[in-house]
């Protein structure tokens, strides 16, 4: 607190001991130990009251924002941790009865993932037909522009203005 190293102390007590005197000298000490005690105990109270009124005012939780974006991963292994198990305590615990997912556990057939699978497969199928149908579309029309290339390579003079030097 007032950051007196052995020696200062040391100093403290000789002088304390030649002007107080031996006689007073424990009652003194005992006076001073009770009135640090009081101070830090009204120093304790001020910081619990501090810490309570921050508390009602928000500051815990925009102090969670703020290091959430910070700290994107942990936020993001925080928030799926309370996805499956529950919001957790101060202490560390889960406050829930959530049990966490089992990754061991069998797979039922037929059941969501199957339907998943089916509707994967459909919208595959139905974007390959549909880049078959854009490549040969895309085929005939270039298709289309070389025969009219070479329709144009071919008769020159339908396309050639007449020759007005005669």
């Amino acid at each position: 607190m007032f950051d007196l190293g052995w020696s200062e102390m040391m100093l403290v007590g000789v002088v304390a001991l030649i002007v107080v005197g031996p006689k007073e000298l424990p009652t003194l000490f005992r006076s001073v130990g009770q009135a640090v005690g009081k101070a830090r105990g009204m120093a304790r109270e001020f910081t619990r009251a501090m810490e309570a009124a921050a508390d009602e005012a928000g500051v815990k939780e925009i102090n969670r924002t703020i290091n959430a974006a910070t700290r994107p991963v942990q936020f993001g292994t925080d928030t799926l941790r309370q996805a499956t198990m529950g919001p957790r305590t101060t202490a560390g615990k889960p406050t829930g009865v959530a049990t966490p997912l089992n990754p061991g556990a069998p797979i039922k057939p037929g059941g969501a993932t199957d339907t998943l699978a089916a509707q994967r497969t459909e919208e595959r199928a139905s974007l390959q037909q549909d880049a078959a149908q854009w490549v040969a579309a895309r085929d005939a029309s270039q298709g289309e522009v070389r025969a009219a290339e070479q329709h144009a390579a071919a008769s020159p003079s339908d396309h050639m203005p007449p020759d007005r030097t005669s």
